[in-house]
């Protein structure tokens, strides 16, 4: 699992590539947590465009970065975007719809 991340001002954007599980989930979460304490965005983006595999690991990791995002930010808010419609799915049943906004990924056609 690689992950880059960017930040713009008040934003920062998290381009997950390859598999997430519970062997990758902590490089993965240390990596955006060091970018969320030292900008302290008030948007979070985590795009799943690039990622190959998901398990339970992938649902902590986008709710651990939630909660450090409102700790330091309590107005902050967290987008979830290129997800499959399975992944999005699950991502609602597990209640992430409640605290993201979980964008599916567009064909490139549209």
């Amino acid at each position: 699992m690689n992950v880059t991340v960017e930040a713009s001002g008040s934003v920062v954007i998290a381009y997950l590539i390859g598999e997430i599980d519970h062997h990758t989930a902590g490089e993965i979460r240390e990596k955006i947590d060091n970018t969320i304490m030292f900008k302290k965005p008030t948007h979070l983006i985590i795009d799943f465009r690039n990622v190959t595999f998901m398990d339970s690991s992938g649902i902590g990791l986008v709710m651990g970065r939630y909660r450090l995002l409102q700790s330091l930010t309590p107005t902050a808010t967290l987008e979830i975007k290129n997800v499959t419609v399975q992944a999005k799915k699950i991502m609602e049943l597990a209640g992430l719809g409640r605290i993201a906004i979980i964008k599916e990924l567009k064909n490139e056609k549209d």
